[in-house]
């Protein structure tokens, strides 16, 4: 039996609730965590405090997979192909800087490949790709209603409207990579 190979993905691509449902999907994630990432001000900021905009937090989930089972590269892909990365900070409806396209790397090797997906999958998109690469640095737990929000809402009309879509795009794009 092989181990496994534990790693950390922390993204954001609009409301973290799109993305976080997203990943839940895929084979080798392990835990889906929605949070706050890339702020100015100090202290744990709080969801009302984020969606002001004045905080310079994004929504962003905190990915643990292993990697023996899903790449780094992969769940980048699936990142990309999830929402707009060419919108500045605006995903839909959604807009304001904490809703911006956001990879935060853990390492210089994380950083890297972040580069080169990015500029792999440019020229599927129309217009230029504005996805933000930066360094993670503190990451803040969103409160409890915020976690695993598809699951426990998935007849709210956010839920209908916005994350399924995105979830049957999810599984015609990218089926071999579903759980079963």
């Amino acid at each position: 039996m092989t181990s496994k190979k534990i790693e950390q993905l922390t993204v954001g691509c609009g409301c973290f609730w799109c993305i976080e449902t997203i990943y839940n999907e895929i084979k080798g994630v392990e835990k889906v965590v929605s949070g706050y990432s890339g702020g100015t001000v100090p202290g744990k900021p709080t969801y009302r405090e984020i969606c002001s905009g004045l905080t310079g937090h994004a929504e962003v989930v905190q990915v643990t997979y292993d990697a023996n089972i899903i790449s780094f590269e992969d769940l980048l892909v699936i990142f990309m192909t999830s929402h707009d990365p060419t919108t500045l900070n605006r995903q839909g409806a959604d807009i304001g800087t904490q809703y911006r396209s956001v990879i935060f790397y853990h390492n210089d090797a994380q950083k890297n490949i972040a580069e080169a997906v990015v500029k792999k999958v440019s020229p599927y998109f129309e217009n230029p790709i504005v996805t933000e690469i930066s360094k993670l640095g503190e990451f803040f737990e969103a409160e409890a209603e915020h976690q695993d929000f598809y699951n426990s809402n998935q007849r709210q009309d956010y839920c209908t409207i916005v994350i399924d879509p995105k979830l049957a795009k999810l599984r015609a794009m990218h089926a071999d990579k579903l759980k079963n």
